[in-house]
């Protein structure tokens, strides 16, 4: 919904606030915190409403309110002196006093999902009674993506990170994703974090959603949950397309370096995953989307945190490291679109290729490239969908 407001107009679908046509850039807390001012401009909103409505309930300090209030008001152009549209009320919280229109979306921004767009947020159990969220979007062919490093179906949805990624997807297939177990909206609290949940995961959103036969689309370590998952029922999976994947996890491949960076990357996630300063996770993103703007990069480091808890995000990358399909390869017998980037940090192109010549008859496109995550305006964009496309078709 857009709202306009003194010089301002703020569209949730687009998570833009613009002053005129200028693109006002905000850190995701300080515009989730303006949103839920807004929508709740007709009563005073209490320290408790925000940490509930903004952070989940989790524990925030006083310090990280206060500068998130304040970044709020200096980005609308008000403080706390003058306080003409973001009002303290002594010893209550705060109210948004400003005048409040509902508005068409600015012409200078993207163009508005169109209604067939807007994803369905469902949930089923998996064997274990693991409660896995998912979602459906788009009236096209089916098209079932698998999980992949943290995903969180409404931030993902709403992030510069993923959204042109996955409209592009939705506009043209009905597009079935989900969240893994340990993260998003499934259930964090869970016995089993590993590659044979991982699989089941996929399996139970599959039975979910009553698909018969569809393509499969995955990427990074999500490209060998879906090899698995098409040994194990290739009367289903009618293509399969992976993207930026691997068959080794870190500590599979042999390599006393990538077991070495792998304890040091667990390290960091141990330290300082869950701190408000991003520091650490800024290490993932530097891996994950190195050719990433600031503004990708600031909704990179908050999608990680707030997608899961850092003693999950330590059991999930653990399961990755250890992931081993190589022996299944030679099974695989739907076909299959292998895609890869040559400077991938996060999954070598040696990896790529590893998968492409194991899977007999595999096409497999060479990309150029850093960024492991696919971001709106990279070189080869038009050339990855244009492939995923035709493969499709064929």
């Amino acid at each position: 919904m857009p709202f306009r407001f003194s010089h301002f107009a703020l569209d949730t679908d687009r998570r833009e606030l613009r002053r005129g046509g200028d693109l006002v850039p905000l850190e995701p807390q300080v515009f989730d915190l303006l949103v839920y001012l807004i929508r709740n401009r007709d009563r005073v909103v209490t320290k408790d409403d925000l940490i509930a409505g903004v952070w989940g309930g989790r524990i925030v300090s006083e310090s990280t309110l206060a500068s998130r209030i304040n970044a709020a008001r200096k980005a609308i152009g008000d403080s706390g002196a003058e306080q003409t549209l973001i009002r303290t009320v002594a010893r209550k919280g705060l109210r948004f006093v400003a005048d409040v229109t509902d508005a068409p979306a600015s012409p200078a921004g993207r163009s508005t999902p169109s209604p067939d767009l807007r994803q369905d947020v469902k949930f089923c159990t998996a064997a274990d009674g693991t409660r896995i969220a998912y979602s459906v979007v788009g009236n096209g062919p089916p098209l079932v993506k698998a999980a992949n490093w943290l995903n969180h179906l409404e931030y993902d949805w709403e992030s510069p990170i993923w959204r042109p990624f996955l409209q592009a997807l939705g506009s043209a297939y009905r597009l079935v994703r989900y969240d893994e177990r340990g993260n998003g909206l499934s259930d964090w609290t869970v016995d089993d974090i590993s590659f044979e949940a991982f699989v089941s995961d996929l399996e139970s959103v599959v039975e979910a959603t009553g698909l018969q036969r569809f393509p499969l689309f995955s990427m990074s370590q999500g490209c060998a949950v879906s090899i698995a998952y098409a040994v194990r029922h290739p009367e289903r999976v009618t293509h399969l397309i992976l993207l930026g994947g691997y068959a080794r996890g870190r500590k599979r491949r042999g390599s006393q370096a990538d077991a070495d960076q792998a304890d040091a990357l667990l390290t960091l996630m141990r330290l300082g995953w869950g701190q408000e300063n991003p520091a650490f996770r800024q290490v993932y993103t530097s891996l994950f989307i190195p050719g990433g703007s600031t503004e990708q990069m600031q909704w990179m480091n908050e999608l990680q945190r707030r997608t899961t808890s850092p003693e999950n995000a330590v059991r999930i990358r653990q399961a990755m490291n250890d992931i081993q399909v190589e022996d299944l390869l030679a099974r695989v017998t739907v076909p299959t679109l292998v895609l890869h980037r040559r400077e991938d940090a996060v999954a070598p192109f040696e990896e790529g290729r590893r998968i492409a010549a194991g899977i007999r008859g595999s096409r497999f496109v060479a990309l150029e490239g850093r960024n492991h995550v696919v971001l709106a305006g990279d070189p080869d964009w038009d050339r990855i969908l244009d492939e995923i496309n035709t493969f499709l078709r064929a």
